[in-house]
């Protein structure tokens, strides 16, 4: 709907409109937009701002209100900063100032067009996934994606015990839950737990539980891990990192279905599936032993692989939209074709979870603007880039132990100190973390 009292513009514009292909309803002022609103749904509204009978910020209003999928294009002869202000705040797609281009307002409506088509494309597929396969948060339509989603309805219904493999930031807990949900267990608990977040002892405690009196501290008896998950999934991330000492009783607890709580000679039977996660190659640590090769075969009866963001051709713009709705409250934003075309073409070594990272940074730092800036979505990309360019003859080593030394701190001041949100930023166990802050002598 073209809403202008100027005949020129409605006349010109209104012409031009339909030539390109749209139909256009074109009415004079703001009460017969209004009117038009009730019984007719737009995807574009295109409004001067003071019309008769209505204001076109009063129409802004009430359209974004009442139709918020219809986006608002607003025009004006008169413009100010503060009507632009108030017009972005109220939800308009774009502000422009008369006299322009009638190019102009097609290009402005070939971006509209393109985003709608990505917002069809993300809810039919999220609608398709959750109707048919319930994968949740899973977005992807690539070829490795589609693979992936026949092997968790192949392998769900079993109660056979799980491997996903998958670098950091691929969403291994997603696949873990998807797989529960989609199984015999779905009505029971998923527990979910990082085997390296803890020392071996602090582990076999989570893991089992403990009776009363069993140690100082265990004032009650507490259930483990695996009691919480009965007749449900027990998932355990980062089993890479799991002590040798926690694995000769992990395996005895596959191969008997069955745990004594600490400090107790009680035996309780189980009825939970195993399904693990690791970020590394077990094959590679049984092999350099500090896996146990009897526990990597109980595991690994069905391997997953999950593929890097990199392989997943067509997926990063489907994501991208995801976290645009996800961080955007409701607020539309825009990112330019040759900003997507080169976050397409980027290798997001941190997979999905450094691109959700990207995104939502920089929603955080458009403040009023709907237009995400390259610099934020692509900072780590930049960062790379400058930091290739010769700066200073050193060894690698040294190299290697600044960059470090210099993310990390950038992360704890990121997160106020809070040393288990920064690990799961930087991609490393807490563990790992403290390590490197006592190595490096970092003050926290």
């Amino acid at each position: 709907m073209l809403a202008d009292d100027e005949k020129a513009i409605a006349i010109t514009l209104g012409d031009e409109l339909e030539q390109a292909g749209y139909r256009v309803t074109v009415v004079s002022d703001g009460l017969a937009a209004r009117e038009q609103l009730k019984t007719h749904r737009f995807d574009v509204l295109i409004s001067d701002i003071k019309m008769p009978g209505m204001t076109g910020m009063e129409l802004l209003k009430i359209t974004k209100e009442e139709h918020p999928e219809t986006e608002v294009i607003m025009i004006t002869g008169y413009g100010t900063i503060e009507s632009a202000v108030e017009a972005m705040k109220s939800g308009a797609f774009e502000y422009i100032l008369k006299p322009f281009y009638n190019e102009e307002m097609l290009h402005l409506l070939k971006r509209i067009e393109q985003i709608k088509a990505l917002q069809r494309e993300n809810i039919e597929l999220r609608e398709e996934l959750g109707k048919r396969h319930q994968f949740d948060n899973i977005i992807g339509r690539s070829k490795p994606m589609q693979e992936l989603f026949q092997i968790i309805r192949t392998v769900a219904p079993t109660d056979s015990n799980i491997l996903i493999e998958g670098a950091s930031g691929t969403g291994k807990e997603l696949i873990a839950r998807a797989i529960h949900h989609n199984s015999d267990r779905k009505d029971g608990p998923f527990v979910a737990f990082s085997c390296a977040e803890m020392t071996p002892s602090l582990l076999e405690d989570a893991l089992f539980g403990h009776e009363k009196g069993a140690y100082t501290d265990a004032r009650e008896m507490r259930k483990g891990l695996f009691e919480r998950a009965q007749g449900g999934t027990l998932f355990l991330d980062e089993i890479d990192d799991t002590p040798l000492s926690v694995q000769v009783k992990l395996l005895r607890v596959l191969q008997q279905r069955q745990i004594e709580r600490l400090g107790g000679q009680e035996v309780v039977d189980l009825d939970v599936r195993m399904v693990a996660a690791t970020k590394v190659d077990l094959a590679d640590s049984v092999r350099e032993g500090d896996f146990r090769e009897d526990l990597y075969y109980r595991l690994n009866v069905v391997p997953v692989k999950l593929p890097p963001l990199r392989d997943r051709d067509g997926d990063v713009r489907l994501l991208i939209e995801h976290f645009l709705e996800r961080y955007g409250r409701g607020r539309t934003y825009d990112v330019p074709e040759e900003v997507l075309e080169k976050m397409e073409a980027y290798g997001w070594p941190g997979n999905v979870r450094q691109l959700e990272n990207a995104v939502e940074r920089s929603i955080a730092m458009a403040g009023d603007k709907t237009g995400l800036a390259e610099q934020h979505l692509l900072a780590d990309r930049l960062k790379i880039t400058a930091a290739a360019e010769p700066a200073q003859v050193r060894t690698l080593d040294e190299a290697r132990r600044d960059a470090e030394v210099k993310t990390i701190i950038a992360v704890l001041k990121h997160t106020g100190g809070h040393k288990a949100q920064s690990a799961k930023i930087l991609g490393i166990s807490r563990k790992n973390l403290w390590e490197k802050i006592r190595d490096y002598e970092i003050e926290t």
